[in-house]
């Protein structure tokens, strides 16, 4: 077995496509409609293309228990989930420089290091960088 896809509610998929490709830097790998006017959107890593997809799910407008959700997370804080990555302060620096919103900036916390963002669709996400 293994993790092919991995779906992110969001509650603007055109939103969400923008900020996680022009601000976070990953590849759309699909977009076809469906039904209702929303699509099958998927995303991949720069350096992984043929990794795990994530997929911009617009659950959270169709699905009541998944926007419930979604607000609890968000109103207490937790990331959605996280993107691991070679050096948070580097990550920080440069997605502050592009106004993203920060809740923890990079901090240590055991042999980790982490700063938790606002995706602008919902979530709280997660940098983490392994020390």
């Amino acid at each position: 077995m293994k993790i092919t896809l991995i779906s992110i509610p969001v509650l603007d998929q055109e939103k969400a496509l923008k900020f996680y490709t022009d601000v976070l830097g990953f590849i759309k790998k699909k977009d076809m409609p469906l039904e209702g006017g929303n699509r099958w959107i998927t995303l991949v890593s720069k350096d992984a293309q043929d990794g795990p997809e994530i997929l911009l799910e617009p659950a959270p407008l169709h699905f009541e228990p998944s926007k419930v959700y979604q607000e609890a997370l968000m109103k207490a804080g937790f990331p959605y989930t996280q993107i691991d990555v070679d050096s948070v302060d580097t990550e920080y620096e440069r997605l502050t420089k592009l106004n993203v919103e920060f809740s923890v900036k990079p901090t240590i916390v055991g042999t980790v290091k982490i700063a938790v963002f606002n995706d602008t669709v919902g979530n709280n996400m997660q940098l983490l960088e392994m020390l």
